[in-house]
């Protein structure tokens, strides 16, 4: 079994629910009481938060790269970094070390397209429905288009990210506030829904909606596993 390295803490309410299903997924997979090999390097989020509001994206690229080389030291044979806004920084992470990243946007566009679908709406942070980053890998690398909310809805989004769901606070208001921001995504033509920010699944669940909900923390767990067992 190769040896996952996490980067975590971006926020920590998503790397406890990674840890949790890779584990569980190496379970399913072996039996018994077999467990992952992960070694976890933890930010203190407030930092790397500040570094985002304040646009300075080369200095969080280099913490992560950091980061990503702590663990290639330690034992790691593959990187898995446990958000989706800082996928932005992946071509630093993938520049700094000689082991792979496992990149989130890949488990998702393969689910994606193995359901059938092309087009999909997309919740995140500002950064991620805003910036090309995400969306563009997602349409030129796999043929899928993300739909995003209007500005006020995207504001909405984000502000429940940050000031809730990083913090632990789940309110049934924002729920409320999701959901009618899913169900306007779906009348402009959203097949499905992106939970592109790894708090938002604390949110909202498949039980909420009836279009189909692609949790990106669930499945970059569940594929980093797998890739763990591979030889």
């Amino acid at each position: 079994m190769r040896t996952i390295g996490l980067i975590g803490g971006l926020s920590w309410e998503s790397t406890a629910p990674y840890y949790r299903k890779i584990n569980e997924t190496i379970r399913e997979r072996l039996g018994g009481l077999h467990s992952a090999r992960i070694i976890l390097y933890s930010f203190d989020f407030h930092e790397i938060e500040q570094l985002q509001v304040s646009d300075q994206w080369d200095r969080a690229g280099a913490l992560m790269a950091d980061a990503a080389h702590r663990l290639e030291q330690a034992g790691a044979h593959g990187l898995v970094l446990c958000s989706n806004t800082l996928h932005k920084v992946a071509p630093q992470i993938e520049a700094s070390a000689s082991i792979p990243l496992l990149h989130i946007v890949e488990p998702t566009a393969d689910a994606i397209r193995t359901a059938g679908l092309c087009t999909i709406g997309l919740l995140g942070t500002r950064f991620t429905m805003e910036e090309a980053f995400y969306r563009s890998r997602l349409k030129d690398r796999h043929g899928v288009t993300a739909l995003v909310p209007d500005q006020a809805d995207r504001q909405t989004v984000h502000r429940i990210i940050y000031d809730e769901l990083c913090r632990g606070q789940i309110r049934d208001e924002s729920r409320r506030e999701y959901l009618a921001i899913i169900a306007r995504l779906v009348d402009k033509g959203a097949q499905a829904i992106i939970l592109g920010c790894t708090e938002i699944a604390l949110l909202i669940e498949q039980d909420h909606v009836a279009v189909p909900l692609f949790d990106t923390a669930q499945l970059h767990a569940i594929d980093a596993a797998d890739w763990a067992l591979r030889t």
